[in-house]
């Protein structure tokens, strides 16, 4: 089925012109979401803080393209002028002269020494680095101290996970611009420009003689840049839908690029005037010396037919969804790699929604799958007061945002852990068409409760960390905040059997405003110690024997950067801390869910220097 297109054109109009239309505007199609604190919606108050080129930027090529492709140019560009009490202007976004490396990088191996390459380190995406490419060690963690911190030029959330090899930091931006920088000073040796914001993790290989660095974008586009220069070669849309994005990181393995495949069409579903819906998530399998697809895999199998129509008499479709919001797993024993999956858009909801799915890694063919959540057909539509576009399954938004995690224990059987939205944290076996070898539950659940982002895992233990963010009501408003007092926490469950080893409640928020001491962000280890990052603003060291806190660094506050623009840290959320060569590189600035903003990367060594 053929989705429908839209546009990305920028047309500049008189700004007179945009002042007349632009506070109407936003009260019929976006005061509904950002004056009543809808999730995923950031606030007036966040907006208020963004330059209107940055709002602007959202609707043109963002997360709210799917919200604003309807309005006109002069509507949208009026929009963000209202919000943000700005008028619109140019903002530099590349680097200035001064913050670019003066030495020559030329023929420097860029895959050399320590590396954390990708979302999950390895193959298995045990976020976990060994004592040796971490050069980090539990006795010496608690000496970590700020090296230097990079600002992102007009960006309120700093979401990509970095990566780390032969000596250079390579990490994407809300602004799309992916940069190449010096892991001893911050200076930049390239930058290049996506078409939209990139959060997924570099991934590095050597494709051809060459060293190349693969990455996706919010708008759905996969590149292939040199790793050394940053020149561009390939770029690839590796799904039609006008609604994919790239969220998930890509995996490359033996000349391949396997790229999972997310959407934003259950926004979209808002709209009861929108025809909802015929996404289907899958991974892509493409050469990645030429980009080239080779096959995609569906995590629905069926093709999306009309169902019925809403009471306002729109068209509705379905099967749809089950997006891949996280980086894939390779499992070379079996040749197989696996995915966790989002919820469904649309009725009827399907067996793999919510669920771990296997694919075969030659053909995509789907080998088996097993639903940990039944039923969670799901779109925007179902928190808002015109519930047109809800299905009627209505939720409830548990999907995965984790990778599955593949490990071997103790008794010599393996299994593939990961943890749900639902607050509970599921161990599969992999040789037995994915038995459910344990579940463990660590919290409430919800649509952002439960473990969000992932956890780590050692040759005993899995590191998982608690989101449950809270929402409280706002006096006098239809809007919410993050609640102080609600959430967060770190478990260590047994590989074996999923008990609990111990588990550290989180610290209290205190008098800090826009706080909340929810851990959604990804865990990251070291052999003693598991890192985890809060919506508090905090990244902690905590040791994996007993929970301890072993070191603690509140980043919610203003920075002197290498490359000279304005820099501060703020809420912590989406992914962990890359651990290699000595050195931790975390990003710090979340703006949404009530979590302050913020727009640098921040790199600590043992002597700060």
């Amino acid at each position: 089925m053929k989705a429908k297109s839209f546009s990305l054109a920028l047309i500049l109009v008189p700004l007179g012109l945009l002042a007349q239309n632009g506070e109407n505007v936003y009260k019929q199609n976006c005061a509904l979401c950002h004056d009543s604190g809808a999730e995923r919606t950031p606030s007036r108050e966040t907006l208020r803080s963004m330059t209107a080129d940055a709002v602007l930027g959202a609707m043109e090529f963002g997360p709210m393209i799917s919200m604003s492709n309807r309005l006109s140019t002069a509507e949208r560009r009026a929009v963000a002028e209202y919000v943000a009490g700005k008028t619109l202007q140019s903002l530099q976004l590349t680097p200035k002269a001064e913050a670019m490396c003066k030495a020559n990088a030329a023929g420097a191996n860029l895959l050399a020494g320590p590396q954390w390459s990708g979302w999950g380190v390895n193959l298995e995406n045990t976020r976990f680095q060994s004592a040796a490419a971490a050069g980090l060690n539990a006795g010496n963690v608690g000496k970590l101290k700020l090296k230097w911190a990079f600002a992102f030029p007009g960006d309120l959330n700093a979401y990509a996970q970095p990566t780390v090899s032969g000596g250079r930091v390579y990490t994407g931006s809300q602004s799309g611009l992916v940069y190449s920088l010096d892991a001893a000073s911050g200076c930049v040796h390239w930058y290049f420009q996506a078409g939209s914001g990139v959060r997924t993790a570099p991934v590095l290989a050597s494709v051809g003689g060459s060293v190349l660095a693969f990455f996706g974008d919010q708008a759905g586009w996969a590149y292939a840049v040199d790793a050394a220069t940053g020149k561009q070669v390939w770029k690839i849309r590796p799904e039609s839908h006008p609604f994919a994005r790239l969220t998930g990181a890509p995996v490359f393995h033996k000349g391949r690029l396997y790229i999972p495949i997310s959407a934003l069409e259950e926004a979209a579903a808002a709209d009861p005037k929108f025809e909802c819906c015929v996404f289907r998530g899958s991974v892509v399998a493409v050469d990645a010396a030429t980009g080239k697809q080779i096959w995609q895999g569906f995590t629905i199998t069926e093709e999306p037919k009309p169902t019925r129509k809403n009471k306002i008499g729109v068209q509705q479709y379905g099967p749809s969804g089950a997006p891949v919001w996280s980086s894939p797993t390779i499992d070379e024993k079996r040749n197989a790699i696996y995915v966790t999956t989002g919820d469904n858009y649309s009725d009827p909801p399907t067996r793999t929604s919510d669920a771990f799915v296997a694919l075969d890694m030659d053909t995509g063919k789907m080998l088996w799958s097993r639903q940990m959540s039944e039923n969670d057909a799901y779109s925007v539509a179902c928190r808002m007061p015109d519930k047109t576009n809800c299905p009627d399954e209505n939720g409830p938004d548990l999907d995965f945002g984790s990778s599955p995690i593949l490990v071997t224990l103790p008794n010599g059987k393996r299994a593939l852990v990961a943890g749900q939205k639902s607050g509970v944290v599921h161990a599969l076996d992999p040789d037995q068409q994915g038995e459910v070898l344990w579940q463990t539950r660590v919290g409430k659940g919800g649509s952002l409760g439960g473990i969000q982002w992932g956890s780590a895992a050692d040759n005993a233990n899995v590191y998982v960390a608690l989101s449950d963010i809270g929402r409280i009501a706002l006096s006098f408003t239809q809007s919410t905040d993050a609640d102080p007092k609600a959430g967060g926490g770190m478990f260590a469950l047994r590989l074996q059997d999923g008990k609990q080893v111990w588990h550290t409640p989180p610290p209290p928020c205190g008098q800090r405003a826009r706080c909340s001491p929810a851990q959604s962000a990804a865990v990251s280890a070291i052999p003693g110690v598991a890192f985890s990052g809060s919506v508090d603003g905090h990244i902690r060291g905590y040791a994996t024997t007993s929970g301890k806190i072993v070191w603690d660094f509140d980043t919610m506050r203003t920075y002197e950067t290498v490359n000279g623009v304005p820099g501060r840290g703020g809420a912590m959320d989406g992914p962990g801390p890359a651990i290699a060569g000595g050195m931790l590189i975390v990003t710090s600035g979340y703006g949404r869910w009530g979590g302050l903003p913020g727009n640098v990367l921040l790199a600590f060594s043992i002597d700060g220097k």
